[in-house]
């Protein structure tokens, strides 16, 4: 998305798609911002006792967070050293400022995910995104990453930007493609899918970019904390379990899901193993096929869902790369049969489907169906990752 290629906006069009974002989200922030304390941005609240451990001295991976979520600070220590800041800041004005940050996020997410679109409404484009991050902003990852007060969404933002801004520039500001991926991997491992898509699209000076920053964070990290690094490399990262239990319905990877449908240890582990051999060597090859077809969109959302997919745990809220996929789906908008999946995969997500399929189990619904419901967006992931089909060059065009 170059620069060269946005229209001046309207100063109509500015005003207007602030006033619809706002009016969009204003729900969000009524239910959230002014939730029960103890309910209120439980894990930006996390994240803020991390970065008073670091300033205290205290045990990084020792201390919980506030009741009744008693939370244990999970990221790797190069994170602890981003929180810091926000250790200092009144927790009531850091909530709205971080949840403004989200759906600024969110519409910069948006903007990439959907310009081939949004480069046809010319200058009244920030209108048309403020619309689509508004709609956006409504499926049930997104809504929870407003909730927990989460950080995904930003990690999300490092890596399109990666790879749709920094990689198309010339010069040596493409030198430093993969940076930003290195970065978001320090911050929260699952973003290093992302070094293996760089390899298996040919793009190993990028890999080795985001390789050695995501080495060098971590280093700066163990020169800075080399009691909680230790404590994280060698034993924290090890253990999920330290998440809540792994089997929660809001586990939508591919081993909560085996976790939830299998009784026995063993073949948990057998099974999830095989499957993930399989989405990944599927996945990453329709990835590569995809940039190499010079569709990054949908590079990108495949290996955002692989993201989901293969780590142990992910969260509804890990799920927040579907604005990439959707961006993927719909293209520039003028195939209406891409629009109207591109609109079913949406409602799919703004109903919180996991949570009605668990709410059958509990009222004794047949186990194989309630299941299903219960899995929904990890299969629906599945679903994506196996049948997203890339944009031809013309389509490109």
């Amino acid at each position: 998305m170059s620069v060269r290629t946005v229209p001046k906006p309207t100063v109509a069009a500015v005003v207007a798609g602030v006033v619809v974002c706002a009016a969009a989200v204003a729900w969000l922030f009524a239910v959230h911002l002014w939730a029960t304390p103890s309910q209120r941005l439980v894990d930006l609240d996390v994240y803020r006792q991390a970065g008073r451990s670091v300033l205290d001295g205290r045990d990084l991976y020792g201390f919980l967070a506030h009741p009744p979520q008693h939370l244990p600070f999970t990221y790797p220590p190069f994170a602890a050293l981003l929180a810091v800041p926000l250790a200092v800041v009144p927790f009531q004005a850091l909530g709205w400022v971080w949840t403004i940050a989200e759906v600024l996020t969110t519409a910069a997410i948006t903007a990439l995910a959907f310009w081939p679109l949004l480069r046809r409404t010319g200058r009244w484009w920030p209108l048309a995104l403020a619309v689509l991050t508004g709609a956006m902003q409504q499926m049930l990852p997104l809504r929870d990453e407003i909730k927990f007060g989460q950080v995904d969404e930003l990690l999300v933002l490092m890596c399109a930007v990666d790879c749709l801004v920094v990689a198309t520039r010339r010069g040596r500001g493409r030198r430093w493609h993969g940076a930003l991926i290195g970065l978001a991997t320090a911050v929260k491992l699952t973003p290093g899918v992302f070094i293996v898509y760089l390899l298996v699209a040919g793009r190993r000076r990028a890999a080795g970019v985001a390789a050695a920053t995501f080495a060098a964070a971590s280093l700066v990290a163990y020169a800075a904390l080399p009691g909680a690094s230790h404590t994280f490399w060698s034993s924290t990262m090890w253990h999920s379990e330290r998440l809540r239990p792994n089997d929660n319905t809001s586990n939508q990877a591919l081993r909560g899901m085996w976790l939830r449908a299998i009784a026995d240890h063993h073949w948990q582990t057998a099974l999830w193993l095989a499957a993930a051999v399989i989405v990944a060597v599927v996945g990453f090859w329709r990835a590569a096929a995809a940039a190499r077809a010079g569709d990054e969109r949908a590079g990108i959302a495949l290996t955002g869902l692989l993201a989901v997919l293969l780590s142990p745990v992910s969260w509804i809220h890990h799920l927040c790369w579907l604005p990439l996929v959707l961006g993927a789906i719909v293209g520039d908008g003028r195939d209406r049969r891409r629009n109207l999946l591109a609109a079913v995969v949406f409602a799919f997500f703004v109903l919180k489907l996991p949570w009605y399929g668990a709410d059958l189990l509990r009222d004794g619904a047949p186990a194989p169906i309630a299941r299903i419901v219960e899995d929904a967006y990890g299969l629906m992931a599945l679903v994506l990752l196996f049948t997203l089909r890339a944009r031809s060059s013309t389509e490109l065009r």
